[in-house]
Parts: structure tokens; C-alpha cells; sequence
């Protein structure tokens, strides 16, 4: 289809380097979640699709050079990079119709940033690391022995990804996955198939990665990704997701010793300490409203001063009912749909459980009147929360916050951490010194002090407890992909 002059939507899989159709010749419907009509379909891969892709990675890694050549790759990628930036804006209009992301956020983590840098800075890592390093050598049985630290690809890389951050998700995965010379098979989450079709068409077409280093599969059968976490030719499983689906991966691949990388859910806390500008810092805490709160690092969790505590619900309200809601290509509009009426009705179920443990909504609590079409719900504001409602303990992944009170830095501390998530949060302050104080003592894997934003390429980015494992992106994102080997060698036995 497409939205204006910008043709989007490609249903073709890419397997062993060619554009194809799932081997069955079926088809799954692509819906807009923000009018429910479809946009078209996507080629909807099964089990025979699935051991294709399998094979080619396995083989490419193999049999080819891919894994050893750091010049050839970093060129490839480069490609890659200059390809993304000619579809920006296909890109763009595409993560608006299929994601219902508001057109506001392609501008930062939705597009613009992921196709700024999840590509190139691996590129131009693969310059800069220590593939090989010497370490002193040793003496043993009276021999010496030189020694030395080789760094080499884990092999076969499942990257799964999820339907919020579609693009961004995908990008940061394939990116450092294939600069550190492993090979892909990138499985995209069914509700926003196109972006990774789109990838999948740029590397066949706009680039000289080998056939089988990159492979994509849409399907609307979750058995696919099963498939690729039990085969044991996939060497490593990088998953971004819920934390159920996160703890099944590891489960089922751990019997095989399988690397996995898991990016999981998160129920971040905005500490707000009561030497802060409330009437700046507190209606900032609307942000996670932003793409109808679909996103694992936002700040769910709202905690301020008990003596300040009627002061920041109103400050919060006022800036939830002034959220705008709706078309996502207005570029007024923060909060768009939820991605499919199953989640809708998941949010709007976490709601009423809110109330039902006398938790008091402030504001919005249902659907917008205005949309009889759409998978809209209203921003939300719960007040009267304390941390052991489930409001305030569970992932709710909609347009949802929860106010809670605390007495004194440590009680703040002390309620951020009392939670099985650990992804991120953030920390407002009057005194510098003081936030980053606290921030040392909060248990989560990233963290914004006054505002200040972590993200990047070159940012290390996951979490502590039930918000996964490993790291993505950064140098520790790098070594998250590779091996290491160490090597102790002679000079050789003398004739003599």
C-alpha cells in the first residue's frame, strides 16, 4: 500500500539472500491499529521456512568468510547504513501505520536515532577492538609459552524482536550481531512485520552481505521462534520481550547450553526528591504516556514526598488530560492506539483491578469517546497506590501511572528497588550530588539523573532482576556476541 507518495509494505521473507514467499503460500493480515482496517499482508512463514533460514545461517557462518573478515564486513554494513538513510522516511511511514506509533516519536527512538547510529557504530567498532591481544607470557614445566586472547563470532544469532520499537529493536540487534561476524536470523513480531521485510530487502538488494548472513521470518505462528530457540545450529538467542516469554526462552535453551541475551519487561520508578522544581519535573512524568505507554524502560511508577503528595497528583493529572490522543500522524498527538484490541483489553483490565484494590483514578480510566475505531485508551492516573497493588508491581505496557508516596530518600530508594523489574527509572533533584546519590543505591540497569538521556549505540542497555540478562549495544553489547579464546603457543621444539 501506500500513504501519500511513500510506498510501504513489502510481504516477502528473505532467505539464503533471496526474496520469497512462505513455501505454504499463506498469508497473514497487517492491521492498523489505529482505524483496525488492514494494510495488506505479510508472507507467513512456517516450519519448513523456519529450517531454510536455519541451514543458510548455519552454512554462511560455516563455509564462508564472514566471520573473519572485519574489512568486508565493516564495508557491508556501511552499505547498509547508507540504505537505511535513503528509506528513512518509507521507514517512517511505515512504523506509523503498522506500530500506531505517534509520528512525534519516529523523530527520536522510533526512527531517527536507531537509523543514526544501530548500524554504524558497530561498523566502526570493528576498526577500533582488540580481535587479538597478547597477555605475558608464562613459563611452565620449563617451557615458555607466548599467550594470547582471541576474540571470534558466537555462530548463528535468532534475534526475536517485538512489535513496540519495531525498527529501533531490529536495528540494534542485527547491527552489532553482524559486525561481530555472526550470522542472523531475524524473526519479527507479527504485528509490525514490514519494518523487518523492509531490512531484509535493503540487505538483498543495497548490500554485499553473502546469502544466508541474513535471513528475515514473518509469521503469525509463535511455534516459529520456538523453532529457532530449540535448534541447536543457533548458537545464541537474543530476545526482547515480556518477561514470561523471556523466562520460557531460557528455559527451553538452556538444556542445550544455548547463549541467550534477554531484554525484558520493566516497571521503572520516577523518583521526584522534594528539593526538586515540582512544577517543572512532575507533569514530565506524562512522557510515559508516550506511544500509549508501550514502551519497557518508561516510568511507570511515580514517587514523591508523602508532605508533597496532593501537590504532585494534580500536577500529574493536568498533564495526563492535556495528552493529546489519537491519529498518530497528527503530530499534536503523544499517545496513540495499543497495538491490537487483545492488548487494549489488557490494559483496560489492569485498570479495573486498580480500583478494585482502592487504587483512585484521577483521570481517564476507559476509552476516549471520541474513537469508536482504534485500540485507544485514555491516559490513566491512579492515585492512592501503595507499592504492593498490582498497578504498582506489574508491567501494564498502556498509558498507566501509579502515584506513590515516600518519606524520605531512603524510603524512596527503598520502594524503586521493592520490585522484581530492575530495566530503568529516573531520579529529580535540586542538588546534582543528591540524584546521582541516589541513583547509585537504585537497582536498575539505566537510569535518566534531571533529565539526562543514557541512550545510544554506544550506551550498554538492559536490566537487573526480571528485566533480562546481558547487555545490547555499547562495547559490553559487542562482547555480548563473541567467544573468547585463549591461546598459549611455543616457538617450537629446538632440533637439537
Amino acid at each position: 500500500m501506500s500513504i501519500g507518495s511513500t510506498q510501504i509494505g513489502d510481504p516477502r521473507l528473505l532467505i539464503d539472500g533471496k526474496l520469497v514467499d512462505a513455501e505454504s503460500g499463506r498469508t497473514f493480515d497487517n492491521v492498523d491499529p489505529a482505524t483496525e482496517e488492514v494494510l495488506g499482508v505479510t508472507a507467513d512463514a512456517g516450519t519448513a521456512d523456519t529450517e531454510q533460514a536455519i541451514a543458510a545461517a548455519r552454512r554462511a557462518f560455516d563455509e564462508t568468510t564472514w566471520s573473519t573478515d572485519h574489512q568486508f564486513r565493516r564495508e557491508c554494513l556501511l552499505q547498509l547504513q547508507q540504505a537505511l538513510e535513503d528509506e528513512r522516511e518509507e521507514f517512517r511511514a511505515e512504523v506509523v501505520a503498522e506500530a500506531g506509533a505517534p509520528i512525534m516519536t519516529t523523530y527520536a527512538a522510533q526512527i531517527d536515532w536507531p537509523i543514526d547510529d544501530a548500524v554504524r557504530w558497530p561498523a566502526e567498532y570493528i576498526s577500533e577492538f582488540a580481535w587479538d591481544r597478547d597477555i605475558p607470557d608464562s613459563e611452565a614445566f620449563g617451557m615458555l609459552s607466548h599467550r594470547a586472547v582471541w576474540k571470534e563470532a558466537v555462530g548463528v544469532v535468532a534475534a526475536i524482536t517485538p512489535w513496540n520499537f519495531p525498527v529501533e529493536v531490529a536495528l540494534g540487534k542485527i547491527g552489532t550481531a553482524l559486525a561481530t561476524g555472526n550470522t542472523v536470523i531475524l524473526k519479527a513480531a507479527p504485528d509490525t512485520p514490514w519494518s523487518a521485510t523492509r531490512i531484509g530487502r535493503l540487505v538483498a538488494e543495497r548490500t554485499d552481505i553473502p546469502a544466508g548472513v541474513f535471513n528475515v521470518l514473518t509469521s503469525s505462528d509463535h511455534g516459529v521462534g520456538e523453532q529457532l530457540v530449540v535448534d541447536r545450529r543457533v548458537d545464541m538467542i537474543s530476545f526482547t520481550g515480556s518477561t514470561a516469554t523471556g523466562a520460557r526462552i531460557a528455559s527451553i535453551a538452556a538444556p542445550r547450553m544455548a547463549r541467550t541475551f534477554l531484554e525484558l519487561g520493566g516497571k521503572s520508578a520516577m523518583i521526584v526528591l522534594d528539593d526538586a522544581d515540582f512544577e517543572s519535573v512532575v507533569p514530565g512524568a506524562s512522557l510515559m504516556c508516550m506511544h500509549a505507554g508501550q514502551g519497557c524502560a518508561l516510568q511507570t511508577r511515580l514517587l514523591v514526598p508523602r508532605h508533597r503528595y496532593d501537590e504532585s497528583v494534580e500536577l500529574v493529572t493536568q498533564a495526563f488530560r492535556d495528552i493529546g490522543v489519537g491519529d498518530p500522524n497528527d503530530a499534536g498527538n503523544m499517545g496513540g492506539p495499543l497495538i491490537s484490541a487483545k492488548q487494549r483489553d489488557k490494559v483496560l483490565g489492569y485498570i479495573e483491578q486498580g480500583r478494585a484494590e482502592g487504587g483512585r483514578v484521577t483521570t481517564g480510566g476507559g476509552r476516549p469517546a471520541a474513537y469508536d475505531r482504534g485500540f485507544y485508551v485514555e491516559p490513566t492516573v491512579f492515585a492512592d497506590v501503595t507499592n504492593d497493588m498490582t498497578v504498582a508491581r506489574e508491567e501494564i505496557f498502556g498509558p498507566v501511572i501509579a502515584v506513590i508516596a515516600f518519606d524520605d530518600d531512603d524510603d524512596a530508594v527503598r520502594l524503586a528497588n521493592d520490585n522484581d523489574y530492575g530495566l530503568s527509572g529516573g531520579v529529580f533533584a535540586g542538588d546534582r550530588d543528591r540524584a546521582l546519590a541516589v541513583s547509585r543505591r537504585i537497582r536498575t540497569g539505566s537510569l535518566m539523573v534531571n533529565g539526562g538521556m543514557f541512550y545510544g549505540a554506544d550506551a550498554p542497555y538492559g536490566g537487573y532482576k526480571a528485566s533480562g540478562t546481558g547487555r545490547q549495544n555499547g562495547p559490553e553489547g559487542f562482547e555480548q556476541h563473541l567467544q573468547t579464546k585463549t591461546v598459549g603457543y611455543t616457538d617450537g621444539l629446538d632440533d637439537d
